[in-house]
C-alpha cells in the first residue's frame, strides 16, 4: 500500500506538462469579401419609386408575385380617353395623384384633357391589371407550383366577356397608399371562379387566398396616404400580412376630426389635407375628399358602361414572379 504522501506526488507531472506548453496561438480574423463576392441588396429609396416605401423587407431568394388578368386598353380608344379625362378632374382636388400607364403629355388638368388627345410619344397600349390573387411571397423552388396552378386555371376556363361598371376608391391592406380604380361588374362570377381555383395552390405555398368578398378592379391612379391620420380611423390596425401593396380594399371611414374639403356637385379645387411632408417631393394625403368618386361617377359612370367604352375581353391569364412575367391563354383563344 502506497503512503499518502507518495498519492501527492503525481500530481505534479500534469502541473509541470501545463507549464511547459506553448501559449494559444492568437486567432487571425478572416480578410474582408471583395465588394464583387457580396450579395447585393436592395436598398429601399423611396425617392427612386415616387415616395412608396417597402411594406415587406427583402429577403435574399424570396420572390414578389401575384396573378391578374391584363386590361389592355389601346391609346386612341373611348377608355383611354376616359380615364384620362377622369384622372385630369380627380387631380384638380388632389394635386399628388399619380397616374398608372396614362402618357405624361395628358395629366395637365380636366379642361386640358376635354380636348382630343395629342399624339403620344411611343404610341404603345396601357396596360391595367385585374387582380386573382393579393401579393404573395414565395422561394425559388415554390415557382414552378404557381406557375403549374395558372397554367391549369387558364387550361379550364374559357375566354368571356367583362365589363366596367363605376369609379372607386380602394386602400391598399397597409394603407400606405390609396387609389382610384374602375369596378368589374359583369365577368365578375367568371373571376371568382378563376380566384377560387387558384386558392388550393396558395394554401399548398403556405400563402392566403383572396378576399372572401372580392371587388375585381383596375387601378388607374394612386396617392400616397399620411401614416399619422390613419393610425386615427375606426377599426385600423396594421396588416401583419406582407401580400397587399397592389390588391386595395374597401376604405374606411375618416374619424370626424379628420378635415376634408366640403361636399359639392363637383370635386373641389382645395387640396386635401396634406402631411408635414407635403414640403418635400412627396407630399402624402389623409384620404381622397368624400366628394371626389360620387363626382367621378356623376360626371363618367354613364359613359363608362356603354357597350363600347367598358367591355372588354378576358383572354390571357398572367403570374409576375419578380421582374419575369409568365402568359397563359384562356381556352379557345
Amino acid at each position: 500500500m502506497q503512503r499518502l504522501g507518495d498519492l501527492a506526488q503525481y500530481g505534479s507531472s500534469d502541473e509541470e506538462a501545463s507549464q511547459c506548453s506553448p501559449p494559444p496561438a492568437k486567432r487571425r480574423k478572416l480578410p474582408r469579401l471583395p465588394d464583387t463576392l457580396r450579395p447585393n441588396i436592395p436598398i429601399d429609396n423611396p425617392a427612386l419609386h415616387q415616395g412608396r416605401v417597402r411594406t415587406s423587407p427583402h429577403v435574399e431568394g424570396q420572390y414578389a408575385a401575384y396573378v391578374y388578368l391584363p386590361l389592355i386598353v389601346e391609346r386612341r380608344s373611348p377608355l383611354c380617353n376616359l380615364l384620362t379625362k377622369a384622372f385630369a378632374f380627380a387631380k384638380n382636388a388632389v394635386p399628388p395623384l399619380q397616374p398608372i400607364g396614362l402618357p405624361d403629355q395628358q395629366r395637365a388638368g380636366y379642361h386640358q384633357a376635354q380636348s382630343d388627345q395629342s399624339k403620344d410619344d411611343n404610341g404603345l397600349d396601357i396596360e391595367l391589371h385585374v387582380s386573382l390573387t393579393r401579393p404573395i411571397y414565395l422561394r425559388a423552388h415554390q415557382r414552378e407550383d404557381l406557375k403549374r396552378g395558372v397554367k391549369a386555371i387558364a387550361k379550364s376556363h374559357s375566354v368571356f366577356s367583362a365589363s366596367l361598371a363605376s369609379l372607386s376608391e380602394l386602400m391598399n391592406d397597409e394603407r400606405t397608399r390609396t387609389f382610384l380604380a374602375v369596378d368589374v361588374g359583369a365577368g365578375h362570377d367568371q373571376l371568382k371562379s378563376m380566384s377560387d381555383e387558384l386558392i388550393p395552390t396558395l394554401r399548398s405555398l403556405k400563402q392566403k387566398g383572396f378576399y372572401a368578398e372580392p371587388r375585381f378592379h383596375a387601378s388607374f391612379a394612386w396617392a400616397l396616404l399620411h401614416r399619422s391620420s390613419l393610425s386615427t380611423v375606426e377599426g385600423y390596425s396594421p396588416s401583419t400580412s406582407p401580400a397587399a401593396i397592389s390588391s386595395p380594399s374597401p376604405v374606411l371611414p375618416l374619424p370626424p376630426r379628420v378635415s376634408v374639403p366640403s361636399d359639392d356637385a363637383r370635386p373641389s379645387t382645395e387640396s386635401p389635407a396634406v402631411s408635414p411632408r407635403g414640403i418635400e417631393d412627396f407630399p402624402t394625403i389623409a384620404r381622397f375628399p368624400p366628394s371626389l368618386v360620387p363626382s367621378l361617377n356623376a360626371e363618367f359612370g354613364e359613359r363608362l358602361r356603354a357597350r363600347h367604352v367598358g367591355t372588354f375581353y378576358a383572354r390571357e391569364v398572367h403570374v409576375k414572379i419578380g421582374k419575369d412575367v409568365f402568359k397563359w391563354s384562356l381556352s379557345g383563344a
